[in-house]
């Protein structure tokens, strides 16, 4: 049997070529391509891959009910659906220093309360800093630990294990397989066999990635593929807030939120969100306003600022912290087009409060009310909140959970909210359905 060299793969997406290409067809990325290893037949079979399984019918095949291991952390587990799972793989990434080993340190000391077996793989710190972690953390007491990046001795470690966190994947190598640790291919092979053990001995399996200066998980796009479960841990350096956010589960939602407080002693559950965020709001100043997000079951109601300043340049900064740069500069074009509210000639900074991120629509709303507070002068009544999607013609459009976001800032102490269309209103709240942004505008004058 002949056999040919693997071929390049796109190290963003994985997709393969038979020869070096410059930019992806599948994703659009330039210079990604490096070459494979291992070993593929002259037909195109790759050499010593498994046989696969019949197929069957799906109408044949019961649903099953996952096993769930609760790690005792809310939050954590809102996030996971409920625990983690038996056989099931999650890549938890983050920034470094955000703390993710920290938070893995105190899953695994709610987990071994359980009764269940945890062995942390120590890529990149030594069992000695890992101990002086966990002697800070506390409720550490049977959880082991392993310092070693080649991926046979992980596997001959992880037999008899309920649960294997690996911290990190890009530290993790393979002899058999050719580049750095790191690179695609050491990556993906690594974590594949890692995939396979979980599988196979019903481990849940949690590894530790990293991410780039764009915010992008490190390494070849098709670890996201693999695994059942992608976790992202943010957070600001100069706040103590830290959030969990879940981009793929195959065995829950993806819109759920945890929050968590960085302190002394660890990571702190934050249960009512929506009252740290608010905790310091200072009312009755220009430029403020409050809108909600809507987080799987969750909402979340934040304080959006913002301070406009003259600048006789030919450049106007647009700066935004927490909020998309181009929802801002969307924005201030709608208020000058639709409202006749000139932000040409000013500097614009805008920023959510707590340091906490607004990516959803609804916050389009809050988001004009306090760029035109903040040119008129005139502050935001401090029971009202403000939630809705601005449209280019400068319509006001509903969003989606009206009702359970109305509710959450009912019970905050709000009395009045402007939205785009009504649904459930909670007793003691008055809503103002507008159509136009010029009509919440004009109850904001009124006001």
């Amino acid at each position: 049997m002949s056999v040919a060299r693997a071929p390049m793969s796109c190290s963003e997406c994985g997709y393969q070529a038979s020869q070096w290409r410059g930019r992806c067809p599948q994703c659009g990325a330039w210079d990604s391509f490096v070459k494979e290893g291992g070993l593929r037949a002259a037909g195109g079979a790759v050499v010593g891959l498994p046989t696969a399984a019949p197929p069957v019918a799906l109408a044949s095949i019961e649903a099953a009910a996952h096993d769930r291991l609760a790690t005792g952390m809310g939050e954590f587990d809102r996030v996971l659906g409920g625990g983690l799972v038996r056989g099931s793989v999650v890549l938890l990434a983050g920034e470094p220093g955000a703390g993710k080993s920290t938070l893995c340190l105190q899953a695994a000391a709610g987990l071994e309360a359980k009764g269940l077996r945890v062995l942390l793989v120590c890529g990149e710190e030594s069992v000695d800093q890992v101990a002086a972690r966990a002697r800070r953390l506390g409720g550490i007491r049977t959880t082991q630990a392993f310092s070693g990046t080649r991926i046979d001795e992980v596997l001959s470690h992880a037999e008899g294990f309920d649960v294997v966190v690996v911290d990190s994947i890009q530290t993790m190598s393979d002899p058999d397989l050719t580049g750095e640790p790191g690179s695609v291919t050491q990556v993906r092979g690594c974590a594949s066999a890692l995939a396979r053990h979980a599988r196979d001995s019903s481990v849940a399996l949690l590894l530790v990635g990293h991410v780039t200066k764009d915010g992008a998980i490190a390494g070849p796009r098709v670890l996201e593929h693999l695994v059942d479960a992608v976790l992202t841990f943010e957070g600001d350096r100069g706040q103590s807030l830290r959030t969990l956010r879940s981009a793929k589960n195959r065995f829950g939602g993806t819109a759920e939120l945890g929050v968590f407080e960085m302190k002394a002693r660890g990571l702190v559950e934050v249960a009512d969100a929506s009252r740290l965020f608010l905790a310091d709001r200072h009312v009755g100043v220009p430029g403020s306003a409050v809108g909600c997000l809507l987080e799987g079951r969750r909402a979340v109601a934040l304080e959006i600022q913002s301070l406009v300043a003259p600048n006789d340049g030919p450049h106007p900064r647009r700066v935004a912290h927490g909020l998309e740069r181009e929802r801002l500069e969307v924005l201030a074009a709608v208020l000058q087009q639709r409202a006749h509210i000139d932000l040409s000639k000013s500097d614009v900074f805008v920023r959510v409060a707590g340091g906490f991120r607004a990516d959803e629509p609804a916050v389009d709303l809050a988001l004009a009310l306090a760029l035109a507070s903040s040119v008129t002068g005139a502050p935001v009544p401090p029971d009202l909140v403000a939630i809705g999607e601005v449209g280019l013609a400068g319509d006001v459009r509903a969003v989606p959970g009206i009702g359970t976001r109305l509710g959450e800032c009912a019970r905050l102490g709000f009395r009045r909210a402007v939205v785009g269309r009504s649904a459930s209103v909670p007793d003691g709240m008055k809503v103002h359905a507008v159509a136009e942004l010029g009509d919440a505008l004009g109850l904001l004058v009124r006001a």
